[in-house]
C-alpha cells in the first residue's frame, strides 16, 4: 500500500529515466527544470493517517547497515566502470558543465578565504579530527556567506548556521560543543541549517543540506566513491525527505537534497531527488521499501570526485571540485530561500567588461612608453600614420567610416584640441555605427564612440539623417543638460565631440570649410559609460526577475526625471536605447540602467520624436508629438516586454494604436506587471490614468518608492538626490565643436 498523497502533474508509471540517470521511472524533478532546483515545488498535504505513517517509518529506518545491504549491489551494478571503455555509462552529475563555467565568471571578484587549513594526513587521531572538523566548518561558512553575500543581500544576518550531528534525529550541535564533551568520534558530519526566528531548537526538516566528513571517501586507489559512502548519503538524504515531507511549515522543497561527502583531501557531491507518495510504507521491511523507491522512482545524480584541498590544507577555488561544492550550495540555498536578488547569468555577463579591462592593462604593461599601444603590421611601434586616402580600401568601398579594432582615430575637438581614441570593439546595429573605445591620454576606461555620416551625404539617404539624429543631435541634447546643470550617473555623458582628422593632407582654407576627401567633416560624439541594450540582454538570458524590472524603472525614472529639469523628454525610450552598465567598485557589482541615444529628443514643440511601433507612445503615434506622460508610458511598454509579456509586431500605425486600445482597456499589462510586482502594476495604472493628458508625471513620488523596494530606503531625499558622476574623464564646459555645431532642431 503507497500512503495516500497524489500530485496531479506526475506520471505513476515506471519507464526508462529520462535523462539516464539513477532511476526506471520519472522522478518529480523535472529534467527541464535548472539542474539544481525543481521548477515545481507543490507541496502535498497528507492525512493524520498517512502522516502517521510516515513518521513510524521514519523511525523505523535507523539501520544504515541493513540499508547498505539492501542497496549496495545496485550501486555496484550502476556505478560500475565499463571494462571496456573504461568509462562510467551509468553516471550523470548533477551539473552542466556551462553551470559551473558560468558560475566561475559570475564569482570573479568574490573573495573567498578559509582560515582553518585542512589537516594534511588523514582523520586518524583525536587532534587530527579536531582540526578536520574545524576546518570543513570553515571553508562552509565562507561558502555560505559568499554567495548569500553575492547574490541575495550585501548586508544583514546570516539566515543559516553550521552543527554538526551523530546519526538520523540526533540533536544538532555546535562543533566546540560537541568536542567539548567527548563525542567527537561520534560525529558524522555537518549540516547547514535554516535558523527559524528565534526559536534555538534546530530540527531536520531545518536542514539546508548535509555534509558527510569521512576518513575516507574512495573505493581503494580510484578516484571514485566507494559503495558505502553513496549509500550513506542516500541514507541521510532519505530522512531528509522524510523529515521535511512531515514539517508543518514546509519552508524547504522536499522534492531533492544535496548531500556533500568529504575527506581530507577529496569531495563530491550527490543529489538525491523523488516522490515520496510512491513511498511503500507497510512492506514490514522500510530498507527494502526504500531501496525498491531509490531504484525504481528517485533520481540520483553523482558528481565526479575531485581534489577540495591540496597539500597545505588551503581550498582549491576556481577548481572543479569547489565548483561543484558552491553551486550545490547555491541551489541548496534557492530551494529554501527563494530566486536570488541577482542571478548567476547577470553577475557571469559582466566577465566581458573585466576581460576588457585587462587587455587593456596587459596592453599598456608591454611598453610604459608607449602612449599607442597598438601596432599596425609595417610600421613602428607607438607610431601614428598617415595613410594616403587613395590607398585606403575603406575608403574604396565606402564613403562611411567603418573603423577596425585596434585603429587609432583623431579627434578635433574645438574646445579641447586634439585627441586620439584606439578603437577596442565594434557594435554595428540599425542605422548608426557605435565603436567601443579607449581614450590615449586615460587608457583604462572604455567609452562609447559614435561616428556619423558625412555632412554632404545627408540628403539623400534617410540612413544618414538617423546618424545625424545619433550623433550631432545628441551632442547638442546632452550638452543643454550639461550646461544648465544636469548630471546623474543615470544619464549619458559627452567625453568630447568634433570632427575626424582624415589621413593624408587636408585641403581645406578655414576651420569651418571641408576638403574633398570623403570623411573630412564626419561628425564623432565620445560618451560614458558603456553598456549593453536590454534587447540583447533579453534574447541572451531571457525575462527580468521582479528585482531587475524594479531597479531598471528606478533607473530609467530617475534619468527622465533629472531631463524634465531642463524640459528635455527622451522621445525614443526601447529596449535598443537603454543599457544595462555594471559598476564595479572593488568586489561590489551595481547594475545601472541608464538611457541612451537622445538624439530624438523634444526639447521644444517643433521637435519631432521618433515614431516607434511597439514603443512609441499613443499620442506619439497618433500626433507625431509627446504629451508629458509619454516618456512613462514607452517605459511601461519597456518593462512589460523585458519580464516577457507578449508583444506582437505591428505593421502600421494603426494596428499599433489598436493593441494599445485593447491592452489597457482589458488590463493585461496590468495584469502581466502585477505578476511581477504589485508596484510595477500600480505605477502603470498610474500611467493609465495620464496617457493623452496636460498633466506631468510626479517622477518624485515614484522614484521614492522604488528606491524603498529596490535599495529598502524610505528616504525622499534619496529619491529626489542628482547623483554626480565621479570620473577622470570629466570635462569642463563640453560644447559642440565643429562638427557638431549648429546641429538643432
Amino acid at each position: 500500500m503507497k500512503f495516500g498523497f497524489v500530485r496531479n502533474d506526475l506520471d505513476s508509471s515506471p519507464g526508462q529515466s529520462l535523462d539516464g540517470s539513477f532511476r526506471k521511472s520519472n522522478s518529480v524533478i523535472s529534467t527541464h527544470s535548472v539542474s539544481g532546483v525543481s521548477s515545481s515545488s507543490k507541496y502535498f498535504q497528507t492525512s493524520r493517517r498517512v502522516y502517521k505513517g510516515l513518521k513510524d517509518f521514519g523511525r523505523e529506518f535507523i539501520d544504515q547497515e541493513l540499508f547498505n545491504q539492501s542497496l549496495d549491489d545496485w550501486i555496484l551494478e550502476n556505478y560500475g566502470v565499463d571494462q571496456v571503455t573504461g568509462e562510467q555509462p551509468f553516471l550523470k552529475p548533477p551539473f552542466l558543465t556551462d553551470e559551473l563555467r558560468k558560475l566561475d565568471l559570475a564569482l570573479e571578484g568574490v573573495f573567498f578565504q578559509q582560515l582553518f587549513r585542512m589537516p594534511c594526513s588523514p582523520l586518524a587521531s583525536k587532534s587530527v579530527k579536531e582540526d578536520g572538523y574545524h576546518a570543513l566548518e570553515d571553508f562552509l561558512h565562507v561558502i555560505v556567506n559568499g554567495l548569500w553575500r553575492t547574490f541575495w543581500r550585501k548586508s544583514g544576518p546570516l539566515p543559516f548556521s553550521l552543527c554538526c550531528f551523530h546519526h538520523p534525529g540526533s540533536k544538532f550541535y555546535a562543533v566546540e560543543k560537541a568536542i567539548s564533551r567527548g563525542r567527537l568520534e561520534e560525529l558524522r558530519g555537518l549540516a547547514l541549517i535554516s535558523k527559524n526566528g528565534n526559536n534555538l531548537k534546530v530540527h531536520w526538516n531545518q536542514v539546508v543540506e548535509l555534509v558527510l566528513f569521512r576518513q575516507n571517501i574512495l573505493s581503494g586507489n580510484e578516484l571514485k566513491l566507494s559503495v558505502s559512502t553513496i549509500c550513506e548519503a542516500l541514507f541521510y538524504g532519505v530522512h531528509i525527505l522524510i523529515s521535511r515531507c512531515l514539517s508543518k511549515s514546509r519552508t524547504i522543497s522536499d522534492d531533492s537534497v544535496f548531500i556533500m561527502v568529504f575527506d581530507s583531501k577529496f569531495g563530491a557531491v550527490i543529489k538525491l531527488g523523488g516522490d515520496l507518495s510512491k513511498l511503500e510504507l507497510n512492506t514490514g521491511d522500510p530498507y527494502q521499501s526504500v531501496a525498491h523507491w531509490i531504484k525504481c522512482h528517485a533520481e540520483v545524480l553523482l558528481s565526479s570526485v575531485e581534489t577540495i584541498w591540496n597539500r597545505l590544507g588551503n581550498a582549491n577555488w576556481g577548481d572543479l571540485g569547489t565548483l561543484q561544492v558552491l553551486l550545490a550550495a547555491f541551489y541548496s540555498i534557492v530551494q529554501c530561500n527563494g530566486p536570488p536578488r541577482k542571478s548567476i547569468s547577470s553577475l557571469a555577463s559582466a566577465h566581458s567588461l573585466r576581460l576588457q579591462k585587462r587587455r587593456i592593462e596587459c596592453r599598456l604593461a608591454e611598453n610604459e612608453n608607449a602612449k599607442i599601444p597598438y601596432q599596425q603590421d609595417g610600421y613602428q611601434h607607438g607610431e601614428i600614420v598617415e595613410l594616403d586616402h587613395s590607398d585606403n580600401p575603406l575608403v574604396k568601398n565606402t564613403s562611411h567610416l567603418k573603423l577596425r579594432q585596434g585603429e587609432i582615430l583623431l579627434l578635433e575637438d574645438q574646445q579641447q584640441g586634439q585627441k586620439s581614441f584606439q578603437i577596442q570593439e565594434s557594435f554595428i546595429g540599425g542605422n548608426y555605427f557605435l565603436y567601443g573605445a579607449i581614450s590615449l591620454d586615460y587608457p583604462t576606461q572604455l567609452l562609447t564612440l559614435y561616428v556619423g555620416a558625412h555632412p554632404s551625404r545627408l540628403e539623400p539617404s534617410w540612413e544618414d539623417m538617423s546618424l545625424w539624429y545619433q550623433v550631432q543631435r545628441q551632442t547638442k541634447v546632452l550638452n543643454i543638460l550639461k550646461h544648465q546643470g544636469v548630471s546623474s550617473k543615470y544619464l549619458p555623458e559627452v567625453i568630447a565631440s568634433g570632427r575626424i582628422l582624415h589621413p593624408g593632407p587636408c585641403k581645406k582654407q578655414t576651420p569651418s570649410v571641408r576638403c574633398d576627401h570623403p570623411w573630412c567633416g564626419t561628425p564623432i560624439l565620445v560618451t560614458l559609460p558603456v553598456g549593453e541594450p536590454l534587447s540583447y540582454i533579453v534574447a541572451r538570458d531571457g525575462p527580468f526577475s521582479s528585482d531587475d524590472a524594479l531597479r531598471c524603472c528606478r533607473d530609467c525614472l530617475v534619468a527622465l526625471r533629472s531631463a524634465a529639469t531642463a524640459s528635455v523628454q527622451h522621445g525614443d525610450i526601447s529596449p535598443e536605447n537603454i543599457i544595462r552598465v555594471f559598476n564595479m567598485q572593488g568586489t561590489r557589482h551595481k547594475v545601472l540602467y541608464i538611457p541612451v541615444s537622445w538624439g530624438r529628443a523634444v526639447l521644444e514643440d517643433r521637435d519631432s520624436p521618433a515614431i516607434n511601433l511597439q514603443f512609441s507612445s499613443s499620442h506619439a503615434l497618433q500626433h507625431g508629438k509627446l504629451c508629458p506622460a509619454s516618456d512613462a508610458e514607452s517605459l511601461v511598454y519597456l518593462l512589460f516586454f523585458v519580464t516577457g509579456g507578449r508583444m506582437h509586431p505591428q505593421d502600421s500605425i494603426e494596428s499599433a494604436l489598436q493593441w494599445r486600445e485593447k491592452s489597457w482597456a482589458t488590463r493585461s499589462i496590468q495584469q502581466h506587471l502585477g505578476e511581477v510586482s504589485p508596484l510595477l502594476k500600480a505605477f502603470s495604472d498610474y500611467v493609465d490614468s495620464l496617457c493623452g493628458t496636460p498633466y506631468p508625471v510626479d517622477y518624485d513620488i515614484w522614484v521614492k518608492r522604488l528606491n524603498r523596494a529596490v535599495d529598502g530606503s524610505g528616504s525622499a531625499d534619496r529619491g529626489k538626490m542628482i547623483e554626480e558622476v565621479a570620473m577622470t574623464l570629466r570635462l569642463e564646459n563640453v560644447a559642440e565643436s565643429s562638427g557638431t555645431s549648429g546641429g538643432g532642431t
